[in-house]
């Protein structure tokens, strides 16, 4: 089973009866619900797309700490972690070190950053534990949630306070610097439901230590990172049909980063980040119902350590001062014109609304609207101290129309306005046939957009002389361009076998993309180039032949077409077969065991990433629960990469066997 979710009716209508009630047990036999494709509550053969859920059970079996690491549960996904606490995310290929192409959601909140259109994955202000499940839409949907919904939707969706009360502590220990502490407390108070955590991680990602073209002399990586962040929400049932929510969190963190290879680059980083977000709802039951949220979120890394610079006048190229003022032809970059750390600031104000309605009985529809006001700054990489803004506008609506049992026809679409790139439509067309009971077809054809971010558009990278004199221009503001544009065709197949016990969702997809956005030429600029196309499949299978053991399996396979003209690593960007395996049993007595396996054919990471080999990894998750004094413990045992080392991402970053021991109690 992929997983069990909330029923969406009964949690709205009645929200403690419904935490109080639902068990996973209840969805063993039940078709998965999802509520990220139209924003209207549907059984995942019902969805206009195809969706991968990832519950809190797959999530504590995983063994996995970083969210980012959860993805590799998705058919056709890439995962990677770079450096700099960033991760590299990548479906059916386009691979970066941005996760440039998808939309990315925490509640409702978008963490997709507009600067350089980075997912900043390690300032999430989330614990692991306070996930209650992941739906991940497997395609374009931009006629749901707009610009850049481009490859997929990862909408991750926190436990309600109802669901964490009491208090409650986890701490993991482990090898390769891994450390980690987690306190939480949640309760209620009347129709007040509350819960806060605290957390602090420590990570070291890969060998400090690697050689690198045949030198003698190993690379320094400086990879160890400290993040400590607070979040807190509180939900309040205004009445029997409203409720009122806010939310809050602060991350700050100290990452070490660098690379002895490159010592013009910084040596460390100070994140910040903070938000706080409102939702009123007014729910008179799953297809009678408003929302209106707004939130307000700011990022900001700064680079305290950076050394001084110089510009080789005889190599072209910046080096790091040796020390004093170095003489011709040699000149100091002065930290006031160029401020060659990697400071940059990120602030966005979001106000939605959303509404969905029954029109008759097999018509439903969700319609609603956006607006949002995005600043961005960064002294090196826009060469400016003025703060770029931008204000987007977004209006949708999803229909639904049961045309005859059996037989469902969905279509929808998104007008928005970008501050770049003008006025899109996006649309969605859907069809989904029951061929038999527990068998559905779904045929799917949508077009999406990605917007170019600020640093595409406007970004600027220039070294100059302690007199102001300009000496060399890395990156120059572009022409201004075109979004990104997908077509998208889908033939989805979603069948339930009870005499097997066994799930299957598979598709089969062909998308043309247009106006792909990258740089190119001295200075560096952006552009929009040919069309390519990727084509392929995905498959995945969840089985539980017995009540102990249940097995979730995923596999896809991708083909890149594209002119070697346009970005000679494209067509290697996409893996050709990947597959992972997620396998748990219950041993009885308290004892649970999980293992996962995870397999990605050679690939070319793009941006700053290299071709990285085909690798397979195992892992391995023994653990116990018991009660103790009263108090529930678990103690689990994790093995991550038993087999042998492997590339991720660059060449450099060598991911080696390690092993980490976890605590938690509830109380």
């Amino acid at each position: 089973m992929v997983a069990r979710t909330l029923l969406l009716g009964t949690a709205v209508t009645c929200p403690h009866a419904a935490q109080a009630a639902i068990t996973e047990a209840d969805f063993l036999d039940e078709m998965p619900v999802v509520l990220s494709v139209s924003r209207m509550s549907q059984p995942l053969n019902e969805a206009p797309a195809a969706v991968t859920v990832i519950d809190s059970d797959m999530i504590r079996a995983s063994g996995f700490r970083d969210i980012p690491d959860l993805l590799r549960l998705v058919p056709g996904f890439s995962v990677a972690y770079t450096r700099d606490n960033t991760w590299a995310i990548g479906y059916h290929g386009m691979a970066d070190a941005f996760s440039r192409r998808f939309q990315v959601l925490v509640d409702g909140r978008s963490i997709y950053g507009s600067a350089y259109g980075a997912v900043n994955w390690g300032e999430l202000a989330l614990s692991i534990d306070d996930i209650e499940r992941i739906e991940v839409v497997r395609g374009p949907n931009a006629a749901t949630y707009g610009a850049n919904a481009f490859l997929a939707v990862i909408n991750i969706i926190s436990k309600d306070p109802g669901q964490t009360p009491g208090a409650f502590a986890s701490a993991q220990y482990g090898e390769q610097g891994m450390s980690g502490l987690t306190a939480r407390y949640g309760g209620d108070a009347g129709d007040l439901r509350y819960r806060l955590t605290l957390s602090a991680q420590t990570r070291d990602r890969f060998e400090t230590d690697v050689l690198e073209d045949g030198n003698t002399l190993p690379v320094k990586l400086g990879e160890e990172t400290q993040t400590y962040f607070l979040n807190g929400r509180a939900d309040y049932r205004v009445s029997a049909t409203d409720e009122f929510s806010a939310q809050f969190g602060l991350t700050e963190g100290d990452w070490q980063a660098g690379h002895s290879k490159f010592p013009e680059e910084p040596g460390g980083q100070a994140v910040s980040a903070q938000y706080v977000q409102f939702k009123y709802r007014r729910a008179h039951n799953a297809d009678d119902e408003w929302m209106v949220q707004a939130y307000f979120s700011r990022n900001n890394l700064e680079s305290p350590n950076q050394p001084e610079l110089c510009f080789d006048m005889a190599e072209l190229e910046v080096v790091v001062c040796p020390g004093g003022v170095p003489s011709p032809p040699r000149y100091v970059a002065t930290g006031e014109r160029l401020e060659a750390g990697i400071d940059q600031l990120q602030q966005r104000f979001n106000l939605e609304f959303q509404q969905n309605k029954r029109l008759a009985p097999n018509w439903r529809m969700s319609l609603g609207a956006e607006i949002r006001h995005e600043t961005v700054g960064g002294q090196r990489y826009f060469d400016t101290q003025d703060k770029l803004d931008g204000t987007l506008g977004r209006a949708y609506a999803n229909l639904e129309w049961r045309a005859r049992p059996g037989l469902l026809l969905q279509g929808g679409a998104m007008l928005e306005h970008h501050y770049f790139t003008g006025t899109d439509v996006s649309p969605r067309v859907a069809l989904n046939y029951t061929l038999a009971e527990g068998h559905t077809l779904r045929l799917n054809v949508s077009q999406a957009y990605r917007s170019p971010t600020f640093f595409e558009q406007e970004g600027k990278l220039n070294y100059y002389t302690t007199s102001g004199l300009q000496v060399q221009q890395v990156i120059a503001p572009s022409a201004p361009l075109q979004p990104e544009r997908i077509l998208s065709r889908e033939i989805g197949y979603v069948g339930q076998y009870p005499a097997f016990d066994l799930q299957l969702d598979a598709k089969l997809f062909y998308d043309t993309i247009s106006d792909y956005i990258n740089s190119s030429g001295s200075p560096g600029r952006y552009t929009n180039r040919d069309d390519y196309t990727v084509r392929g499949g995905d498959l995945q299978l969840n089985w539980q032949p017995v009540t102990a053991l249940r097995l979730s399996a995923q596999y896809a396979r991708a083909f890149i077409e594209a002119d070697p003209g346009i970005d000679r690593d494209l067509a290697r960007s996409a893996p050709r077969n990947t597959f992972s395996l997620l396998a748990r049993y219950d041993l009885g007595q308290g004892w649970a065991a999980s293992a996962g396996v995870y397999r990605s054919g050679r690939m070319k990471w793009l941006s700053e990433g290299d071709v990285t080999q085909a690798f397979t990894r195992w892992d391995a998750r023994l653990a116990r629960r018991w009660k103790w004094l009263g108090n529930e413990v678990e103690a689990a045992l994790v093995g991550q990469n038993l087999g042998e080392d492997y590339e991720e991402f660059r060449d450099t970053n060598i991911y080696s066997r390690r092993v980490y021991g976890s605590l938690s109690f509830g109380w």
